[in-house]
């Protein structure tokens, strides 16, 4: 692509969770944004481009410079502040003042220049906008979410709320980070209209563009091409996300004690969670577990746990088919995985997720709070096998055309040419 303005290296910021080159998904902080920016970065690498991603350093047994494997021109570089231990990303604005000045250090002692700075979530937002400035160079963003509505979806006690999720600091940073970058992406239309909504912000420097899938890892199999045999029940409904309260684990588990029940040989398999688990997740689960032994449906449902990179095509392709029950959803990443794997997903209708599906089409939406209506879509797939094939096969197309990381690296490259 030809570009006015020649991008050589691109500096990309996400600062919390635990980001490696390879990394532990599920773990706490460590989901789709992780992806998202590890899967940019080495797409960008096919234009020509060298991109160094700065993330918080709090494990010593992890090097600061990390080469990402097979992609020698993207690393992620660690930078280290406050103590030797993780922070949560809703704790973590206190260090950011001390990982800008390290990380400003580190780009001088090691002569780095960089074009562009691009800050992901809050936190890597205003560490992007603040080095950015330092350096006299141009400071984009993609917020992934929001808080302000992230606060609406969640409800709950206002004053525990806030304490838990540092609601007020964050929407603060939200609206400084806003004005001062260049300009920024919303992962969906109906995220790019909650700027207004919540924000009062409403620029012409917001621009659409989604998250990639890479469609070489997720894919159906070639015909002569033989499967990883999984521990798992002939057939399955699979479901992959954070072990979070949102994610609407407990919509799911109200729907499948129909499906069962009139599905009798189908199994449901929950995976996805940290393999440290903290506190919040492990309530989750409690509130799972209790759900399944209300319903007896112990010996139906299996809680599995992280599922290790190499396992997840697999995982997807042979599922019945993927649900995604979240109560908000910004994007849902693992839907778009699954559909590339040629799996028919059925998915929540509450956020953003729903822009890339044509429902009945190439997959099926549903308003996951509605136990009869979810069940009714699951019963719906698993009895019409003709259909499903028909959705999976749908869904495979859309994702292979609009959403591979080549796709989206290039409309990013046109997005940042345009404001620079």
């Amino acid at each position: 692509m030809p570009m006015d303005n020649k991008i050589n290296r691109i500096c990309m910021v996400s600062t919390h969770g635990y980001f490696d080159p390879v990394p532990e998904l599920g773990r706490t902080d460590t989901g789709g944004q992780v992806v998202f920016v590890l899967e940019l970065g080495k797409a960008f690498t096919t234009h020509g481009i060298k991109v160094d991603i700065y993330t918080r350093w709090f494990d010593k047994t992890k090097k600061q410079i990390d080469p990402v494997s097979e992609y020698p021109d993207v690393r992620v570089i660690r930078i280290h502040s406050d103590e030797w231990k993780f922070i949560r990303k809703e704790d973590i604005y206190d260090v950011l003042p001390e990982l800008e000045k390290n990380m400003i250090s580190f780009i001088q002692e090691n002569n780095l220049e960089y074009d562009i700075f691009h800050g992901h979530y809050v936190d890597g937002g205003i560490v992007a906008i603040d080095v950015a400035r330092n350096f006299k160079k141009p400071s984009f963003f993609t917020a992934h979410s929001l808080g302000a509505w992230k606060k609406d979806r969640m409800g709950g006690n206002p004053v525990e709320m806030e304490k838990l999720y540092n609601f007020k600091h964050r929407i603060q940073e939200e609206i400084r980070v806003f004005k001062s970058v260049v300009a920024q992406t919303a992962t969906t239309a109906i995220q790019k209209e909650l700027f207004k909504k919540y924000y009062n912000f409403d620029k012409e420097n917001i621009e659409v563009i989604p998250p990639g899938v890479n469609i070489h890892i997720y894919r159906p199999l070639d015909r002569d091409e033989k499967e990883i045999k999984l521990d798992t029940p002939e057939k399955y409904i699979f479901c992959l996300s954070r072990i979070d309260a949102n994610k609407g684990h407990d919509y799911l588990l109200n729907a499948f004690d129909i499906v069962r029940k009139k599905i009798k040989d189908i199994h449901l398999i929950i995976g996805g969670g940290s393999p440290k688990p903290k506190q919040v997740e492990l309530d989750v689960k409690a509130k799972m577990r209790d759900i399944i032994g209300e319903y007896g449906m112990e010996d139906k449902v299996h809680i599995i746990g992280y599922v290790p990179d190499e396992l997840m095509a697999p995982y997807y392709r042979q599922a019945e088919l993927f649900v995604l029950p979240s109560k908000f959803e910004p994007f849902g990443m693992t839907a778009l995985e699954a559909r590339a794997c040629g799996t028919p997903v059925i998915a929540s209708n509450l956020g953003g997720i729903k822009e890339n599906f044509t429902s009945g089409k190439d997959g099926i939406l549903v308003d996951p709070s509605n136990k009869e209506e979810m069940a009714e879509a699951m019963i719906k797939l698993l009895e019409n096998t003709e259909l499903a094939d028909e959705i999976g096969k749908e869904g495979y197309k859309t994702v292979k055309e609009k959403f591979s990381w080549e796709a989206i690296a290039r409309r990013t490259l046109e997005f940042y040419e345009k404001y620079l």
